[in-house]
């Protein structure tokens, strides 16, 4: 049965406080735009925690809603025009982890801030030799008496410069390689040792982060799962990562392909048969992105999470180079800082390689699903 009365209820709820103080943050934030408004935008997810409406993919519990009512939710959020949240690696990756790995002293004193988004948490997985192979990070902790002391560096670090927290993976124990002997560490960001540096990306903006850590502590009891159990629990984490939010985002991306295509229409270069083609594969791509999504909502079948981030990362890559064919000559031109379409263009570049590059994805799907031999590796 379709919950219409849950879906009038946010509807309605975002029409009556989407206005005043936060009426101009409709449509700011997001992949390149992180820098827009945020601390407004942190006020509004405030706001929208009051009211119920935050971390709805956590089981029932825990304060969250069916899955149908998750989709609800993530679809009148992007419809609406409403701001991209600020606390969504909290709430979407570290919250589920902590339920599904987490003590209950951890799950006591990190949960209700995530909730109310009064503290904002990052990822801190990427290293310079450590990116696609997760497995080869090299950032070391060791105990020293009741806390760990971490020494390393992670790089692409999302919202590092404002984040309160971060879960990193880290190498316990010595001599280990590959999945073996890594750790999953609640880090606190504010004190000695940690050092942010943002990263200049094409776009001009820096939501990527280089992050130091250079004797950084944290306390004993801030692993999650075992000691040495980390790849387990990091996998858990990325599993997390490509839920229900991605049909909110998939809303996100037919309001860009519907911009694109007045724009296309009103300039004439919609009569254009390649990009009246390009158009049309988009619509249709959209559309078969959507079904794979519905199909396989809560699924934790192999492969699944894997495809989704291929489909919807080479979808919106090619939706960037569609926008700049149809701004032909113009697209080559900056002004003050790049457009809405240049922006898309440079940043769905990235779309690819962050949250596991296509390439990985690739051989996870060739070699676990499909059961083709592995890769030669060194």
């Amino acid at each position: 049965m379709v919950d219409t009365e849950f879906r009038q209820r946010v509807r309605r709820w975002l029409e009556e406080n989407l206005i005043g103080e936060f009426t101009t943050l409709r449509g700011l934030g997001g992949p390149g735009r992180e820098h827009e408004a945020f601390a407004e935008r942190v006020a509004w997810e405030r706001h929208l925690a009051a009211a119920g409406f935050s971390c709805l993919g956590w089981p029932p519990e825990y304060g969250g809603e069916s899955l149908e009512r998750q989709v609800i939710f993530h679809e009148e959020y992007a419809r609406s025009g409403a701001p991209a949240k600020v606390g969504h690696i909290g709430q979407e990756l570290l919250g589920p982890t902590l339920i599904a790995f987490g003590t209950p002293e951890q799950q006591r004193r990190f949960l209700p801030p995530i909730a109310a988004v009064e503290e904002l948490w990052c990822q801190g997985y990427s290293e310079p030799g450590a990116g696609s192979d997760l497995a080869a990070v090299s950032t070391k902790a060791v105990l020293d008496g009741d806390e760990w002391v971490v020494t390393g560096q992670k790089l692409w670090t999302s919202l590092a410069h404002v984040a309160d927290w971060c879960f990193v993976l880290a190498r316990t124990e010595s001599g280990s390689t590959r999945h073996r002997g890594l750790s999953f560490l609640l880090v606190p960001m504010r004190q000695p040792g940690v050092d942010v540096r943002p990263i200049r990306q094409l776009t001009g903006t820096s939501e990527f982060n280089e992050v130091f850590f250079d004797g950084a502590r944290t306390g004993r009891a801030m692993v999650v799962g075992e000691p040495g159990d980390g790849w387990r629990v990091a996998m858990g984490t990325l599993a997390f990562e490509r839920g229900v939010a991605t049909l909110g985002q998939q809303v996100g991306f037919r309001r860009e392909l519907q911009a694109l295509t007045e724009l296309a229409e009103s300039d004439g270069s919609a009569r254009d048969p390649v990009i009246a083609e390009g158009l049309a594969r988009a619509w249709v791509g959209l559309d078969v992105m959507r079904a794979h999504a519905l199909r396989t909502l809560g699924s934790r079948e192999p492969g699944v999470a894997e495809v989704s981030k291929v489909v919807w990362s080479r979808w919106h890559r090619s939706l960037g180079e569609l926008a700049m064919r149809i701004r032909g000559a113009a697209s080559m031109v900056e002004e003050d800082g790049p457009d809405e379409w240049q922006r898309l263009f440079l940043f769905s570049r990235a779309d690819t390689i962050y949250g596991g590059s296509t390439e990985i994805q690739l051989n996870i799907i060739a070699e676990r699903v499909l059961g083709l031999p592995k890769e030669a590796r060194p």
